[in-house]
């Protein structure tokens, strides 16, 4: 049972007799009253449970957009319904009118919309309702706590979409679809031409130049329909916040942008999110919608509190390609002790695979080091340089094994690696 603001203030109201004619005769008759009211109208209110609950969800919205979670409140029973609904939403799912005012006749149903505006990505969940059913008086309730489960699923927003018209402008031209072709260093044949000075005589085609009477070149593109599995660090470090945003968060969006690019530029793309267990997979290999699957993968994932186990990753990805892939790893270069696991692990692959490591750099360290008025600021310039020395370090070590290494503040990592993966399309690497 509930009693209102109403019986409250009602209550107060009793005092005024109580003043005017004081004695326990008066006090006793305003309490009989009150009680008579409040059980006489917690009796008129409508039973609970004859009430019925449906909800109607989305399903899908991304970060950035809004929902509507509509709830049919169904009246079975012999009494209006008059009273207040809670939804139960978790706090980050952003809820903009929780609480509504409802009013049911009896054998009728009526709709409530709660507007959802979620505040972070995953699968955010409303386990119940909770119903206040009010008497004619509005002066006490019945509430019940009825079981109502639904969930939606908060999707990565996407922001890098932004570089992608830009970043398959380059992809096209590099695969001679633009107007003006350009001509790959690949491996993969495009067209035949008549020799010009300065041609490499290794591609004439002796058999065309035989046919035609002229010397005759093949000219080469960058090949399609490769491999590119990429790798999303889910461990521990995936948590930190750089420039307000988790670490896990950029390496999300650089990934679907790069998924994204290289599926238009004809490759097969397999993503996979690891630590010591794979948390998400998608590929192109399956089907549907290369897009809807990856942000569907991407979208529960949450870093674990785990160190990233190296020794793992080779088997996963060779799972996914047993054949010569461009590898992505996206994981921190300054994740513990890189000589145990990174590096050796990246030196493995590169034996077989081309390797790109792509890594958030925090622009913070960069303020700091330029920063030196002070002691305080001097001391914090010293670990900022120590902390972006080290970095180098380890990206050196990983270009001498022949890594790319991609390392950028977090706006500008996705299309960073996004250039990095048109680079290597037009050196003929993949």
């Amino acid at each position: 049972m509930a009693i209102s603001g109403r019986f409250v203030l009602l209550a107060l109201a009793g005092l005024l007799p109580v003043m005017l004619f004081p004695g326990w005769g008066t006090v006793l008759l305003v309490c009989l009253v009150l009680g008579a009211l409040l059980l006489l109208d917690l009796a008129l209110a409508a039973p609970l449970r004859k009430i019925t609950l449906d909800r109607t969800l989305p399903g899908n919205v991304t970060l950035t957009g809004s929902c509507e979670s509509v709830l049919t409140i169904g009246n079975t029973g012999p009494r209006r319904l008059r009273g207040l609904v809670r939804d139960a939403w978790q706090p980050s799912a952003g809820a903009q009118n929780p609480r509504q005012i409802t009013d049911v006749p009896a054998g009728e149903r009526r709709r409530l919309k709660v507007l959802l505006k979620p505040a972070r990505r995953g699968d955010l969940k409303a386990p119940h309702v909770t119903l206040r059913a009010f008497g004619p008086l509005w002066l006490a309730a019945r509430q019940r706590t009825l079981p109502c489960p639904g969930a939606v699923r908060v999707l990565p927003p996407f922001h890098s979409r932004r570089h992608l018209p830009s970043k398959l402008r380059k992809l096209r031209e590099l695969d001679g679809k633009a107007a003006v072709q350009i001509r790959g260093a690949g491996t993969e044949f495009d067209s035949l031409r008549d020799y010009v000075r300065g041609d490499d005589v290794r591609s004439i085609d002796w058999r065309a130049t035989a046919r035609r009477s002229a010397v005759v070149v093949r000219t080469w593109r960058p090949e399609r329909d490769r491999r590119v599995v990429i790798m999303l660090d889910t461990s521990r470090t995936a948590a930190a916040r750089i420039d307000d945003e988790p670490r896990l968060d950029t390496g999300i969006e650089a990934a679907l942008l790069l998924a994204v690019l290289a599926e238009r530029g004809g490759d097969r793309v397999d993503f996979f999110a690891f630590d010591r267990r794979t948390r998400g997979r998608a590929g192109s290999a399956s089907k549907g919608n290369l897009l809807g699957q990856l942000v569907q993968a991407m979208a529960p994932l949450e870093p674990e509190l785990i160190e990233l186990d190296w020794s793992q990753v080779p088997g996963q990805i060779r799972q996914l390609s047993a054949h010569r892939s461009l590898v992505v790893l996206l994981t921190p270069l300054d994740s513990g002790a890189p000589e145990e696991g990174l590096l050796p692990m990246a030196s493995q692959l590169a034996q077989q695979h081309v390797v790109v490591v792509a890594s958030v750099r925090d622009p913070m360290l960069g303020t700091m080091q330029k920063e030196r008025t002070t002691a305080a600021q001097v001391f914090r310039a010293a670990a900022a340089e120590r902390a972006l020395l080290e970095r180098e370090a380890v990206a050196i070590q990983l270009r001498q094994m022949g890594v790319e290494v991609v390392d950028a503040e977090p706006h500008q990592l996705p299309p960073a690696l996004a250039d990095a993966y048109i680079r290597l399309k037009a050196a003929g690497r993949l």
